[in-house]
């Protein structure tokens, strides 16, 4: 019979990128997904590395500069690993705010930092209506984004070469214990028995026994179009009302919201062409773009904006979830201070801010 030194719950990005760490570390990994590997909030996800750090929690903004640094590195070893290609862009992201509001001072900031464009939008962004811009300045930020298909499905190619096993399909219910500690997870069809367990369950994190964790999904609903011509739009845009994400294919990602909506993933009409009409007043040559899929994906959401990073009091099992709009920027870091807390080693990073404990986990 097969053994498994930890089992993994959640097959999307965070918890593909923690079992390649923990498999790179020696441990037999298993990884438990719920339905298809890497087709909730990873396939879902805009792809944006966004560690602006007056645009997130204070707290979680050391974190994902550190993340953001690693990522060329992480995915050249995805790729490499997969033999896959992955669309990692780094022309920057022209972020425009309301005229009337300044970049604000937020949790304890004095300064206001300006990030001035490096030339004229304009020359930019050619394609730019510029009467839908008056109304906001703009910004520079050095910025990628990475298509997270592209990740998520190279992550997977990446873990099975590795050896890592999947159970697919299969919802864990609960974590099993033994004298106290972790001892697997029990499933809808089976139980599988490991030392080391790690919740990545996403939104469905708090749905497995013994602990409630106050994860909630939050839905976010999307489109994607075919450019007229390719490098219609260059950089990433986000607006008050609408983000567009280019794709090195010629695609561009158009959303998105941000629905207190329970599990609820179907996609609402009215919605979608608002978002459309959105990115149409910012790029008028949208009209021609063609229509190729909308979708809606649940966000892993905490109630006080921080991922859930570290052990529980039950020895042996681990939280890495409640990621929300941010878990394709944090898989790396989160994979390697998360390999290192279930080493035993002193994380890198301090992860006061992010304890299970802090709600009673």
């Amino acid at each position: 019979m097969k053994s498994w030194d930890a089992i993994v719950i959640g097959a999307g990005i965070i918890g593909l990128s923690l079992a390649i760490e923990l498999n790179k570390r020696g441990l037999r990994v298993l990884i438990v997904e719920k339905g298809e590997p890497g087709r909730e909030a990873s396939w879902a996800a805009g792809g944006m590395l966004a560690d602006f750090p007056l645009d997130m929690p204070a707290a979680l903004a050391h974190l994902a500069a550190l993340s953001a640094r690693m990522y060329p590195e992480f995915v050249r070893e995805l790729a490499d690993e997969s033999r896959m290609k992955i669309d990692l862009r780094d022309n920057g992201t022209l972020l425009f705010i309301d005229a009337e509001t300044s970049l604000g001072v937020a949790e304890g900031r004095t300064a206001t930092p300006a990030y001035p464009l490096p030339a004229p939008l304009t020359e930019l962004e050619p394609a730019f209506s510029t009467v839908s811009t008056q109304r906001f300045t703009a910004h520079f930020l050095q910025e990628r984004s990475v298509d997270p298909r592209h990740l998520t499905a190279a992550a997977i190619a990446a873990a099975k070469h590795r050896g890592i096993d999947f159970s697919s399909g299969n919802p864990v219910l609960s974590v099993e214990l033994a004298s106290g500690k972790a001892a697997g997870v029990r499933t809808s069809k089976t139980k599988f028995a490991a030392g080391i367990i790690v919740n990545c369950a996403g939104a469905w994190a708090g749905q497995i026994a013994p602990y409630e964790l106050p994860t909630r999904p939050v839905k976010g609903q999307m489109l994607c179009v075919a450019m007229p011509r390719k490098e219609l739009v260059r950089h990433v845009i986000r607006t008050p009302d609408v983000y567009l994400i280019p794709r090195s294919d010629g695609r561009m990602l158009v959303g998105a919201t941000q629905e207190e909506a329970g599990f609820d993933k179907r996609t609402v009409p009215e919605t979608i062409q608002k978002l459309r009409q959105s990115a149409l007043d910012l790029v008028p040559q949208l009209a021609d773009a063609r229509f190729l899929e909308d979708w809606a994906g649940l966000r892993p959401g905490t109630p006080d904006g921080l991922p859930i990073l570290g052990a529980t009091r039950t020895p042996g099992y681990f939280i890495a979830n409640g990621h929300f709009r941010d878990g394709i920027l944090l898989a790396p870091i989160t994979a390697r201070v998360m390999g290192q807390v279930i080493a035993g080693e002193n994380p890198t990073v301090n992860l006061n801010a992010f304890a299970p404990d802090r709600f009673g986990n």
